[in-house]
């Protein structure tokens, strides 16, 4: 099963987030499923699910959300000093991030999986990546094919693209903690 359709091509009040967003997760870049890429054509950088508890996120629902994701990579996921507007090392990219059992997939444990808009020619386990999530675009369903699924996750991708390209959602992308890589725990220091 699907979403209804039509779909909203925007998701989130044109003055900015609505409480309780926006959300902070952090986390090292680790392997997944291994599906998005080879399988579906849209590539994930996934965070442990030990990630949800920075913040306050643990019970966050299962579903597909948008926001800005500070990683410390260059422009090609290249792992080096590349100076940020928040003085850290790394940039910033549009983001859709999908938290949930994946059940066309019939997992067996919750993933955070994070679809970057960019294009990477390198991978980049092991960086860390700082997740600003603006919104909620949908619930998670179970598809009936790959091809829906694909379809419905590009669609995502046009409605994050939409959603924050209004004033005060660009505006978040300058966030200092998005480009903070020090390690384990800063978090906290930004977490609402």
């Amino acid at each position: 099963m699907g979403p209804p359709t039509p779909r909203p091509s925007i998701v989130g009040a044109p003055t900015g987030p609505d409480p309780p967003f926006p959300l902070r997760l952090s986390g090292p870049i680790v392997k997944g499923f291994g599906r998005g890429s080879a399988e579906l054509g849209i590539p994930t950088a996934n965070i442990p699910i030990e990630g949800l508890s920075v913040g306050g996120c643990e019970d966050l629902e299962s579903g597909v959300y948008y926001g800005w994701a500070g990683v410390a990579v260059d422009g090609e996921g290249r792992q080096e000093s590349v100076k940020g507007e928040g003085g850290g090392a790394g940039r910033v990219w549009e983001m859709v991030m999908s938290v949930g059992w994946n059940p066309f997939y019939k997992n067996s444990a919750r993933s955070v999986e994070v679809h970057i808009l960019h294009h990477f020619p390198n991978s980049f386990y092991g960086a860390r990546m700082n997740l600003l999530i603006c919104g909620f675009i949908r619930p998670e369903y179970n598809y009936t094919s790959k091809e829906s699924l694909i379809e419905d996750i590009k669609m995502d991708v046009e409605v994050t693209r939409r959603s924050l390209a209004r004033e005060a959602y660009e505006r978040l992308k300058g966030e200092a903690y998005l480009l903070k890589f020090e390690g384990e725990g800063n978090e906290d220091e930004f977490a609402r």
